[in-house]
């Protein structure tokens, strides 16, 4: 009987929907969420998260992916217009080093908000 009243004792104060409310972020989920954000083939990589089965149903994997996809469009108009320009388009590739950034923290497990890329995708209900 004393085994019985341990067990209950353990599991009072945590509620049963909370552990499926709030899923563990994987080893896997952070590997996902950078290689979507790696410059020039991220943009594949992150349409390849959204399809494959057990990574389109993860939030974190999801969050990361639709923000790099939007960054990345973001980024080939900007290489675009910088591009006409004979001069500027030195500097257009170098832009692309930008995704580094959020590519380190999507690693370290972090959420990252991207000033207008977040609120954009957040006020369309892609996350």
């Amino acid at each position: 009987m004393k085994e019985v009243v341990d067990v209950a004792e353990e599991n009072v104060g945590t509620s049963m929907g909370e552990e499926q409310v709030t899923q563990q972020i994987t080893d896997d989920d952070k590997l996902w969420a950078l290689l979507s954000w790696l410059p020039w083939v991220g943009w594949i990589l992150a349409i390849i998260a959204l399809l494959i089965e057990p990574q389109k149903d993860r939030p974190f994997v999801r969050y990361h992916a639709i923000q790099s996809l939007a960054a990345n469009v973001v980024l080939t108009v900007v290489s675009i217009v910088l591009g006409i320009t004979v001069i500027l388009s030195c500097i257009a590739p170098f832009l692309w080093v930008v995704l580094l950034y959020p590519a380190i923290k999507a690693y370290q497990g972090e959420w990252l908000e991207l000033p207008v890329v977040t609120d954009f995708c957040k006020n369309q209900g892609w996350i």
